[in-house]
């Protein structure tokens, strides 16, 4: 996963005409691997299992994967890299199954300094302090609200 994050990294690097701080970026980055469980729907109907959590147009976009799909999301890391020119997607788990769904979240942040939108920020710190105070913060909180400037 580690890999195919620098791929993706790389074309948006290019898109953004920056390809030559790419090596120094993925060096300065740590990868977080996260373990999802989902558990099965209370109901026999589709049910969503996680609120939505940091679309563009505010309209779903449907989305059925194949079991061995792979899904890449702007996050709230590459928001904070862009400065905002990125969005992170708002997104959430829907499952249609009545049973339990296991998946891996990989998230790359960077260590160092960020722009001047953003104050310094720990992905870890941030991830706690989330889950901490998601009954009080509300399932909108941005990473804007966390450590925006």
């Amino acid at each position: 996963m580690t890999e195919l994050n620098q791929v993706v990294t790389k074309m948006v690097f290019e898109n953004y005409k920056v390809e030559k701080y790419h090596d120094d970026h993925i060096q300065s980055t740590m990868p977080i691997t996260v373990l999802v469980k989902d558990d099965e729907p209370k109901t026999d109907e589709t049910e969503t299992v996680e609120h939505n959590h940091t679309d563009k147009y505010n309209e779903w976009i449907g989305y059925d994967p194949l079991p061995s799909s792979l899904l890449f999301l702007a996050g709230d890391g590459l928001q904070v890299w862009s400065n905002d020119r990125i969005k992170s997607c708002m997104h959430r788990v829907v499952l249609k199954e009545n049973k339990v769904r296991y998946s891996f979240g990989q998230f790359f942040w960077n260590k160092g300094d960020h722009p001047m939108q953003y104050k310094p920020i720990d992905l870890v710190e941030y991830f706690q302090y989330y889950y901490e105070n998601m009954s009080t913060v509300g399932f909108d909180f941005s990473v804007k609200e966390y450590c925006g400037v």
